[in-house]
């Protein structure tokens, strides 16, 4: 009940303000959930969506789509956050060395802060670029690392599909929960998808092998001498034939 009385008497100390003193109201004093109070007004940007309830969050993902790390920025935006998440990233995988961002990442000083943790930094500026920045931004390894960077948004909409689009989760705690479970489902589907065309690939081949078999053997199936047995190596079913004594893989 405390909680309750302490949320109207602030909203009856921002109205005052605002509608009776003309005062605009920090949007860090404002309250859009009295039930889940850490809920963030997010600006997003984007056509038909301008902006969203909820918390941000941080996504990094490595060259082979899985996802290594996702704070989640109870405050602050993302240039406050940006040298922490490569810092911390870089505790868990030493040999990261090299690292792209959205443009919503810079500041002043990140620039430099981030190249002392990265080999290569491509992080955008905002607004109108110097001539320096310009050279800065046009070197092959810059524009690969840009070139390859809207890969995320797969990412992004892949949590999206794992829980992440509404979290239904209460409290601080049920949040953080919510979106390490969704981190871990969408891991879990990356390795399926490697292992699932690791194994069509081997199918195809054997399918191959087989027809191929088939059609330069002139003796086929009914021949005594032809034996056919499979094995299992590593993950998957490997098919071995033996013609003759003589065994091809």
């Amino acid at each position: 009940m405390q909680d309750y009385i302490a949320h109207a008497n602030r909203q009856i100390d921002q109205v005052t303000r605002r509608l009776l003193q003309g005062e605009n109201i920090a949007r860090d004093e404002k309250a859009f959930s009295i039930f889940e109070p850490h809920t963030r007004w997010i600006a997003k940007g984007e056509a038909g969506v301008s902006q969203e309830l909820g918390v941000p969050g941080c996504v990094v993902e490595d060259q082979y789509k899985f996802v290594l790390q996702h704070p989640i920025m109870w405050h602050g935006g993302d240039a406050d956050h940006a040298v922490a998440v490569i810092a911390e990233a870089r505790q868990g995988f030493p040999d990261l060395h090299a690292s792209s961002f959205d443009r919503g990442f810079h500041s002043p000083a990140n620039p430099a802060d981030l190249g002392e943790l990265l080999d290569e930094c491509a992080l955008p500026r905002k607004g109108r670029l110097s001539a320096r920045v310009l050279a800065h931004q046009s070197q092959p390894w810059f524009k690969d690392a840009r070139q390859r960077h809207p890969g995320i948004e797969s990412a992004i909409n892949n949590l999206e599909h794992c829980g992440l689009d509404r979290v239904r989760d209460h409290g601080r705690r049920g949040f953080a929960r919510a979106v390490a479970l969704s981190v871990v489902a969408a891991n879990l589907k990356r390795l399926g998808r490697i292992l699932r065309d690791r194994e069509r690939k081997k199918l195809a081949r054997f399918q191959r092998l087989r027809a191929a078999w088939h059609v330069n053997s002139p003796i086929g199936d009914k021949n005594p001498g032809v034996r056919r047995d499979s094995c299992r190596q590593n993950s998957g079913f490997s098919h071995v034939f033996a013609v003759n004594g003589q065994i091809s893989l």
